[in-house]
């Protein structure tokens, strides 16, 4: 009887020890890391005591192991928004259970969330079924708000090779009344640009470029008003669902100065540029020449722009009249007295008074359209006793000038010349651009590079200064090198 007994409790205690063991072996360990971890993106639409408060297309949602158990995920989203930007919502544990199709998980968490939402109750729960993922949020807000929060995730998992580059790579605005175009600061998110201050409406469409395989919100194309300081608050969500968020606004207005070629005087041999007291050219020595400087061009539009021309003398050169004469036109002065005495670069006198030519304030850019054509026959005749041929292509200039006003030992203001135009310690600012052959109107839109600081209570002179030869005051070029400029435009602070 005893060993009967006996073999009865052992009997038992084997089969709790074996049924035991076989428990532990046999609990479900789901693949979480290699199934559900990851990152998801889709559409989270938010909805407060029963009224809908929006999507948020490319919402990301990421999933991972918890470090709280075998079967328990860890859930976040970043920047819930519904009233207010939340922040980010956090659910750590989540129970996963296996499902037909897929797995189900649900959790819930107190967070503490940006006033004047407080401490709240969150529950998650949903599914994922292959790529697919559904989750409910709920969020209990208390008081003083008393409300339900329910927000509804429909997305994908992504397969890890989707881009994560969320950038504004281009924004521009072809729009005459926006002098400075767009400038994006990426670290500082700003989209910053500056207007006419003449102009006013300030309703804008931008033509935007993003990453590749990046949306935006507002979309490249859509008209937005800038008008009254507003801004507009673009947002950028990469493949992946990263999110950029970009703000672009009117930096500031601009006095914009338009220097027309309209008003012409027609003359025998050559066409003379008014008003008198602004332009001036190299034409007035033309006839001693007996060549073409300066013409008049008439565009498509029946808008006029000016030709510049640079001469070859056809007979031998001498003192007086050089074998290359570039075609010039500038703000400034032209007299033929210094030639007669041998100093033919001082003829040309650069620039006038700043408030003549109405400058007004600090020139930013210098704006202008142009084409240009050069001579086949290069020379130099820097020495006109010996005229050399050299096998270089002919460039054209066009350049911004600005100096301040001094006066000389004589008791005169000083005025730039040929001779110093382009060493002169007086200059403050210049704004240059070579110009090569090209047959179509080309526009260009280049900043003052400033040699030294712009003093508001100094005087200044300003000059524009264009030639078909770029080297022409050292009497290099070729003849028949051919300059049109048109639509200048200085912008002024």
């Amino acid at each position: 009887m005893k060993k009967s007994l006996l073999y009865l409790f052992m009997l038992v205690c084997s089969v709790s020890i074996f049924m035991s063991c076989s428990d532990d072996d046999d609990e479900v360990k789901y693949p979480i890391d290699t199934e559900l971890a990851g990152g998801y993106v889709g559409n989270l639409s938010v909805n407060v005591d029963g009224n809908q408060m929006g999507t948020t297309e490319n919402q990301k949602i990421t999933i991972s192991q918890s470090n709280k158990g075998t079967n328990q995920i860890a859930l976040s989203l970043k920047n819930f928004t519904f009233l207010v930007n939340v922040g980010d919502i956090e659910v750590d544990p989540c129970t996963v259970k296996a499902i037909d199709g897929g797995y189900a998980f649900e959790g819930q968490q107190n967070l503490d969330l940006v006033q004047p939402l407080g401490n709240c109750p969150v529950s998650i729960s949903g599914t994922v079924k292959g790529s697919n993922i559904n989750i409910e949020i709920g969020v209990k807000v208390g008081a003083p708000l008393n409300q339900n929060v329910k927000a509804t995730f429909v997305g994908r998992k992504l397969t890890g090779s989707e881009s994560s580059e969320a950038k504004i790579t281009s924004f521009i605005i072809d729009d005459e009344a926006v002098v400075e175009q767009p400038v994006i600061n990426e670290e500082a998110g700003t989209i910053v640009f500056a207007v006419n201050e003449e102009v006013e409406s300030l309703k804008f469409t931008p033509i935007i470029e993003i990453s590749e395989g990046a949306t935006i919100t507002p979309a490249s194309g859509v008209a937005q008003d800038f008008s009254n300081n507003k801004k507009v608050t673009y947002t950028v969500t990469a493949e992946d669902g990263t999110v950029k968020v970009y703000t672009a606004f009117v930096e500031g207005t601009r006095k914009v100065l338009k220097y027309s070629f309209e008003d012409w005087k027609e003359g025998t041999k050559n066409d003379e540029l008014l008003p008198k007291d602004l332009w001036a050219g190299s034409a007035a020595g033309a006839g001693i020449l007996g060549g073409t400087l300066l013409r008049k061009e008439t565009r498509e539009d029946g808008t006029y722009a000016a030709k510049l021309i640079t001469f070859e003398y056809p007979n031998e050169p001498n003192s007086l009249v050089p074998k290359i004469t570039a075609g010039s036109i500038f703000i400034g002065k032209f007299d033929m007295m210094p030639a007669s005495q041998g100093d033919r670069l001082s003829c040309t006198k650069f620039g006038l008074d700043a408030e003549t030519v109405s400058l007004g304030g600090k020139p930013l850019r210098f704006k202008g359209v142009y084409k240009y054509e050069s001579g086949s026959n290069y020379l130099d005749a820097s020495n006109y006793e010996d005229v050399k041929p050299v096998d270089i292509k002919d460039k054209g200039q066009i350049q911004a000038v600005l100096y301040k006003v001094q006066t000389g030992e004589d008791g005169k203001e000083i005025v730039l010349t040929g001779h110093d135009v382009n060493t002169s310690e007086l200059r403050v600012a210049v704004a240059n651009i070579i110009v090569e052959d090209i047959k179509e109107y080309t526009p260009f839109n280049i900043e003052f590079e400033y040699l030294q600081e712009y003093d508001r209570t100094a005087k200044y002179k300003f000059a524009i200064i264009c030639s078909s030869s770029k080297d022409g005051d050292l009497f290099k070029g070729a003849g028949g090198s051919t300059l049109i400029v048109d639509e200048f435009e200085v912008i002024c602070e």
